[in-house]
């Protein structure tokens, strides 16, 4: 309720007790009082930007960093891969919730099928790129240990 006031609103800071109190008269038109009497507090959050989507990709992408680690294989993501998850993941209605799922999709499956098909193996490095409006996916040749 009151999501269309927030959505006008984003990222005009200036707006927002004028956004509140529209929010606010929502909320009295669509609950009785009683219910409202019941609330503490309400809390409306701004809309994430950029950096803060990119810093969740990067949280979700460590969690795959260590699935893979456990194969003895590493991945790295280009900055325009992760600013593409960002992009693909980020709903303005409904935020970074469908962020997991499209990582999920775009990443998590990809590298899944790639590794089935035998393109990736133990000790692999993947490098994840954008190549035509869509991630890319290759092997990193393996670095030289000097001594």
């Amino acid at each position: 309720i009151g999501s269309q006031y927030i959505l006008d609103v984003a990222g005009d800071d200036s707006r927002y007790d004028e956004m509140r109190s529209r929010v606010m008269e929502a909320m009295r038109n669509n609950f009785r009082p009683e219910f409202l009497n019941r609330i503490d507090e309400i809390i409306i959050f701004h809309p994430l930007n950029k950096a803060e989507l990119r810093h969740i990709v990067k949280l979700q992408v460590q969690r795959l960093e260590q699935r893979l680690g456990d194969r003895k294989m590493s991945l790295k993501l280009s900055d325009a891969a992760l600013d593409f998850l960002a992009e693909v993941g980020y709903d303005p209605v409904f935020g970074a919730r469908p962020l997991k799922r499209a990582i999920q999709r775009e990443l998590e499956t990809q590298i899944a099928k790639a590794i089935l098909r035998g393109e990736f193996s133990e000790g692999d490095t993947i490098f994840v790129d954008v190549e035509n409006e869509r991630l890319s996916f290759k092997r990193l040749p393996a670095q030289v240990l000097t001594t």
